[in-house]
């Protein structure tokens, strides 16, 4: 997949704004977009930046293949083209002296989906608001809270960070239905996570466990219980002179076997994935994000190709 690096211009170069973008640009927005929740790769997520900032996020991202947006429905054979926008916020705190982020994203979907359940083939259309998404984040060293006039000083080197994103039950779902926008249950997802930078190339890791809650709806009024999934991440981060900073990253997931009213399935995830993001800053409040991601190896159900674009548009914190 070939990525074209759009040119920034000269005018925008300028010290201040070079102090004023570079980190600022390092909250990834679309890594908060849960789709397909433990899949997700984040570089760059524990990133430091001034306190007080927002930051408004809309984005679009298109995805095909064996994408379901529950990533464990017993579907065999399953293709999934999913038409995703989405609109979130974040704001940069001070909690304890530590820097640290609070975010929500709301996304919305269309989908189209065709597949094998219980070898019968069946297909699903559907459109609407998914299962939103609550984080906070907080950096437990290596970046404290600063005023934008403190943070000029600021030079990263090794960054340990946690993670808490909770996805509610408030997406469209119909239980007459195997393949729905929400999963009518409760997701909680920790993750602990380092950053180091070495001039102008950074490093990122991250352990996580996503859990469920039961859907006592499910297929009809079933109950489905799901174990948790337990991923790693790492991702590899340049910076060029013109502050467009690139990442390569693979991501690693394992667990999630389902029961349905008791009876296990034979779903367990065993998968990997690749991505890549783009950062383009346009001007001091402005920047846009390219981003994608492919399945290399996959057990159950995320054999899916994925391809965004997000624009981002920050304001407060003294800018």
């Amino acid at each position: 997949m070939h990525v074209t690096f759009l040119k920034v211009r000269s005018s925008y170069l300028n010290k201040n704004y070079i102090f004023r973008f570079i980190f600022l640009t390092g909250l990834l927005f679309h890594s908060i977009f849960q789709i397909a929740y433990a899949q997700e790769l984040e570089p760059r997520a524990y990133s430091n930046a001034p306190v007080g900032m927002n930051f408004l996020i809309a984005g679009y991202q298109y995805s095909d293949g064996a994408l379901i947006f529950d990533p464990s429905i017993p579907v065999t054979d399953a293709n999934a083209r999913v038409n995703a926008e989405f609109l979130g916020y974040v704001r940069t705190v001070d909690m304890a002296g530590k820097s640290a982020k609070v975010g929500v994203v709301l996304p919305y979907a269309d989908l189209s989906a065709t597949g094998y359940v219980n070898n019968v083939y069946r297909t699903r259309d559907a459109n609407g608001i998914a299962d939103p998404t609550f984080f906070v984040s907080i950096n437990l060293s290596g970046a404290p809270a600063l005023s934008l006039s403190e943070f000029k000083d600021y030079k990263q080197d090794t960054i340990v960070g946690f993670t808490l994103k909770v996805s509610a039950p408030l997406g469209q779902y119909d239980n007459t239905r195997i393949i729905n926008l929400g999963t009518n249950r409760w997701s909680i997802k920790p993750e602990l996570g380092i950053s180091k930078s070495v001039g102008r190339w950074s490093f990122d890791a991250a352990i996580a466990s996503a859990f469920y809650t039961e859907n006592d709806d499910f297929d009809s009024g079933k109950t489905r219980k799901q174990d948790p999934i337990y991923s790693a991440q790492v991702n590899i981060i340049y910076s060029f002179a013109n502050k467009v900073w690139a990442s390569i990253g693979t991501t690693y997931f394992e667990g999630g076997r389902t029961s349905i009213n008791g009876i296990e399935s034979n779903d367990l995830q065993q998968n990997w994935r690749n991505g890549f993001t783009v950062a383009i800053p346009v001007d001091g409040n402005n920047s846009f994000k390219i981003f994608g991601s492919s399945g290399v190896s996959t057990r159950t159900g995320t054999d899916y190709d994925a391809l965004g674009i997000a624009w981002q548009y920050r304001w407060g914190g003294g800018i």
